[in-house]
Formats: C-alpha cells, structure tokens, sequence
C-alpha cells in the first residue's frame, strides 16, 4: 500500500483488516496443534489490548503519519534482519512487568500505525530470550490477530474505514498466507523469511520517509 501511494485514512484500516485475515488463518493453524500457550499470551494482550484502542483513536496527519510509520518499518526491518539467534531453548524467566510494559507499547504503536504488532514481538522475545522460535511464532499470531482487532475498532470509531476493494485484498491475503505457510516450511529456512522481510519493510519505510 507504501508503494502503491495509499493515503494514511485508507491504509491504516485496510492494513489492520487484512492483519486479521492472515492472523485468522495463522492463529487456527497453531492453535489447531497446541502450539499456542495462552498462559504466556495472556499479560501480553491484557496490556496490549486496549493501547491498541488508545493507538487506533489517534489520527495524526498525512506528514507524521508517514513519518512514523517509516521509522516504524525502518525499525522492524532492522530488528528482523539483526534478530539475535537462539538455541531453541527457554533460557531466562519471563519478568511480569516487562511483559506488560512491551505488551502496552507494542499495542499503541500497532493501533497508531496499522503495523502488525507481532514485528516487533518476534524478535524482542527472541532477543530477550523469553520464548523459543517455536513459542515465538505461536505467540505472535494470535497477539497480532487480538492487537489488530482493538485497534481496527479504534480506528473505524475515529473515523477511518477500509476501502470499499478490502473484500478483494482479503481474498488475497488468505491466498497469500497459505502459500506462504507451505513455501516457508518446504523450502525456507526461517533465516531467509526474515532476511526477505527485513528487505520489504526496509523498502516500504524508505518509501513513506522519502518519496
């Protein structure tokens, strides 16, 4: 939506529209194998969730928006592209209150910009190593589905709304994370997904913060 010059009133509702229909299917699937510990998940969107409200009623103009959610893409593509790696294992205990504080952040800044808030969760769990690569990508589909949500209602109740083609985009959105899914468990290693990521959010954010 950067690259095709989507205005901001457009983009931040379409973008947490089609989170929701990629999260849906992500979500079922993990959730589907017991993968998802809601246990661990629960603080994280007790914080989250009504920031995500709070984020999603700010309506900022066309400049600072753009601004924002550039630097907002800059930092996930450096985050994704340096994400400390992990031997796969629970090394450190999760504290309470770190938990909320990101949780609460994360919220806010995915209502505000239309961001899925599981970028960033992703790689701050791994690079906290509060939560192995498995834990990790079962955590950040559900919290990026519940975050998108709360924030989507937030944004519709400030005024902005998805576009009228959203059904169309959605219909590509479920196409596109199936075939996903099964490219990156067959053919990707986990590095290479996020290099490519990395690459695109990159792009994205030079696109909002220069052109």
């Amino acid at each position: 939506m950067a690259f095709a010059s989507f205005s901001p009133t457009e983009m931040r509702p379409t973008a947490l529209m089609l989170n929701i229909v990629a999260a849906s299917y992500t979500t079922w699937l993990f959730n589907r194998a017991r993968l998802v510990d809601w246990k661990k998940l629960t603080p994280l969107l007790a914080s989250s969730l009504p920031m995500a409200v709070v984020g999603g009623l700010v309506v900022l103009n066309e400049q600072i928006y753009k601004t924002i959610t550039g630097l907002v893409f800059l930092v996930a593509a450096v985050a994704l592209a340096f994400q400390r790696r992990s031997n796969g294992e629970l090394e450190e205990p999760t504290p309470l209150w770190g938990v909320i504080s990101i949780g609460a952040v994360i919220g806010f800044v995915s209502g505000l910009t239309g961001v899925g808030g599981g970028l960033f969760l992703a790689p701050l769990l791994i690079a906290l190593q509060w939560a192995s690569p498995k834990q990790t990508a079962a955590l950040s589909a559900p919290f990026n589905l519940a975050n998108s949500v709360l924030g989507l209602l937030g944004v519709m109740y400030a005024g902005q709304v998805p576009t009228a083609q959203t059904w169309l985009y959605a219909i590509a959105a479920v196409a596109g994370a199936i075939i996903g899914t099964s490219v990156g468990l067959r053919w990707l290693s986990q590095t290479m997904t996020r290099y490519i990521l990395a690459v695109v959010l990159g792009a994205a954010g030079i696109q909002f913060l220069f052109f």
